[in-house]
């Protein structure tokens, strides 16, 4: 673990770095969890943030951890479990940081409990566009950056430092899978149990309209056995053989991570051979996003395209629909896209304020966020023609879409979405000179 004095050595040093450079920058990192084409930009100079990776503190008294900005979710959870407590949410795959959570919009298993990853944040150090580094709270002089940080993804500025709510942990979860075959019964039965709070782990995965699984999970202090998802076997496979299951609690934060899901697939890396050969060190999120970024660099898409023809769009991309409105579009997903499984993850605001305007829930409804990662069965000649339906029909059933990935919207939808005047009013505010560049061109112009 790092400490408060070597943070802040490195805060002025790159808080100088910024103030030095004349132009336009970006942050230089190791990693990435953006999911969209991104055009090459030499005039910008790399801000290198490489360093900031640390764990600083777990303050189990306080029920806090604060960590470094590129601080992975993996090392955080390492760091809290060791105190017995972990993050309020630990966003699914080991690579994502706590910056990246934050200025994006992280979501897990008890999200339906505690929110989104933003909705844990206590406070933040950001670094603004002219070097000065302000620390954001709720309530203090910077609260409209901290409120309008979630979402923004470092047009605003960049955390350097977050505090994040932890609760408490054991060693083991217990989870239950229950099969459904039933959309609305199923939808019933995530909204009793989320008004229930009983568990403290709540998501689903839908393989049709008729073939649904909830799964919730509890802490325990004991297992009777340990389940191993790191290798050879799969979880997601597992969730319609067995209706009970136990993991140690750091299993369970990245089951999901394994296989990125299921999407190791797309890479053939279900097939046992193919899985020996990528290895258990290489299996997980890091690897199969780099090799899809390969796979983007060469244009293999492309190539495959001019000898085969058309392909199936592949489709990444996670919604949040009002729960009354989450069997049509399960319907809809079955009907015009076609990609099988998809996650189901509740999120309950746990403020009854709207509090965060670029990612405007409402706080008195129970949300459904949808993980639709695959290949569609769609095989129409524009690419990005389901990427495009799930956006039309997302704000259709007033829903709100992640800009994670690639995003189509023109900027009179995208800001009818995304609240533009407040936006507006902090970006003036905290870079007036328009060193970053906004949102939109961010998130859709690229």
């Amino acid at each position: 673990m790092a400490s408060y004095e070597t943070y802040e050595i490195k805060k002025n040093a790159l808080s100088k770095q910024m103030r030095e450079t004349p132009r336009g920058v970006r942050l230089g990192k190791g990693t990435t969890n953006l999911y969209r084409q991104r055009e090459g930009r030499k005039a910008e100079v790399n801000l290198d943030v490489r360093s900031f990776t640390e764990v600083i503190e777990v303050n189990e008294k306080g029920q806090y951890v604060d960590v470094e900005g590129m601080a992975s979710y993996e090392k955080i959870a390492d760091a809290t479990v060791l105190h017995g407590v972990v993050p309020a949410v630990v966003p699914e795959f080991k690579s994502i940081t706590a910056g990246g959570a934050i200025s994006g919009v992280g979501i897990e298993a008890s999200s339906f409990k505690f929110g989104l990853v933003h909705e844990t944040m206590l406070e933040a150090d950001v670094l603004l566009a002219d070097g000065q580094v302000v620390k954001a709270t709720s309530d203090n002089e910077h609260g409209d950056l901290f409120h309008a940080f979630p979402n923004s993804y470092g047009t605003l500025g960049y955390i350097l430092r977050a505090r994040m709510r932890t609760v408490p942990a054991a060693p083991f979860v217990r989870l239950s899978h229950t099969r459904h075959a039933d959309l609305d019964r199923y939808f019933k039965q995530v909204q009793a149990q989320c008004d229930a709070g009983e568990a403290d782990f709540m998501d689903g995965t839908i393989f049709s309209p008729k073939d649904l699984v909830l799964t919730t999970g509890h802490f325990s202090e004991k297992a009777p056995y340990q389940s191993d998802y790191t290798f050879e076997n799969i979880y997601y496979k597992s969730l319609r053989e067995r209706s009970e299951d136990y993991l140690t609690t750091r299993d369970f934060l990245w089951r999901w991570d394994t296989d990125w899901f299921w999407n190791s697939r797309l890479l053939g890396a279900e097939n046992p051979i193919v899985r020996r050969l990528i290895g258990k060190k290489r299996l997980g999120s890091t690897f199969f996003r780099k090799a899809m970024e390969v796979s983007t660099r060469l244009k293999l898409g492309k190539a495959l395209r001019i000898v085969n023809g058309p392909q199936k769009e592949v489709v990444i991309q996670d919604v949040d629909i009002p729960i009354e409105n989450a069997s049509a579009f399960v319907d809809f997903l079955d009907r015009e896209v076609g990609v099988v499984p998809v996650w189901m993850c509740p999120i309950a605001t746990p403020s009854h304020e709207a509090r965060f305007p670029l990612y405007p829930l409402d706080p008195q409804k129970l949300y459904i966020n949808f993980g639709i990662w695959g290949r569609s069965q769609s095989t129409k000649k524009d690419p990005r023609y389901v990427s495009k339906l799930l956006e039309q029909k997302t704000e259709e059933l007033d829903g709100v879409k992640s800009l994670y990935s690639d995003s189509h919207y023109d900027q009179k939808t995208f800001w009818g979405i995304y609240d533009q005047d407040f936006y507006n009013r902090v970006k003036q505010k905290y870079d007036p000179n328009k060193r970053f560049k906004s949102l939109y061109d961010k998130a859709v112009s690229k």
